[in-house]
């Protein structure tokens, strides 16, 4: 991951900023392909971590998964830095199409260093069901009431019901999502000690990961 680094930098973003991604493909020759879209979903951590951008054109949903340290990304560019109201954006595959259309053309939007991050708390509408999953049961707060917009024969078939309603006696839900104090401070060393060996060696052709330089 380090390595991968000193190639590229990856800027900060978050699930619900607009990101561009510029890659290259061996079936293309020499050119490459760029694609702008909201970032839906990050999963999985290391170097296997993925996230996924959405965008809609002639009004058909197109979705890109990318390998964050794969090398053929020559270039990852945040477009617009901003959280939304849930951690994971996969419902707008069933929401209306202006909420998950972009354009390809849209300028970057500078954000000042040491600021909040913004959280965009925009409620989507779905369109009618049947919807590719049960999105009213699972408590996203970035969908407007879909229970109130579900047909009356949709609401006979399926009975309003939560599935995370079992979540507050969960006991150590925040251990098993989460990381301990000793091991976050353990991988920023290695990664100063990373930076600090490379550039003594004269090896970096840039500076790579500044937030962790700086940390104290």
């Amino acid at each position: 991951m380090l390595e991968r680094r000193m190639n590229i930098d990856i800027p900060e973003f978050y699930v619900g900023s607009i990101v561009a991604v510029t890659s290259s493909d061996r079936n293309l020759g020499s050119k490459e392909h760029r694609f702008v879209g909201i970032c839906i979903r990050r999963e999985k951590e290391g170097l296997l971590h993925q996230f996924t951008l959405r965008n809609t054109i002639e009004n058909i949903g197109v979705e890109v998964m990318y390998d964050m340290y794969n090398p053929t990304i020559k270039k990852i560019e945040t477009l617009k830095l901003e959280k939304r109201l849930d951690s994971d954006l996969t419902y707008l595959v069933d929401a209306l199409p202006e909420y998950s259309t972009f354009d390809f053309h849209m300028e970057p939007q500078a954000h000042p260093a040491g600021t909040p991050i913004p959280v965009n708390e925009v409620k989507v509408k779905l369109k009618n069901p049947p919807w590719t999953r049960r999105w009213e049961i699972l408590s996203y707060r970035g969908i407007e009431d879909t229970w109130t917009q579900a047909t009356p024969w949709f609401k006979r078939k399926l009975h309003k019901t939560l599935v995370n309603d079992y979540e507050k006696y969960d006991l150590i839900a925040n251990y098993r999502t989460g990381s301990t104090k000793e091991q976050e401070v353990f991988v920023q060393e290695q990664m100063q000690k990373f930076e600090k060996e490379r550039h003594a060696a004269g090896l970096t052709r840039r500076r790579i990961l500044k937030s962790a330089a700086s940390h104290k």
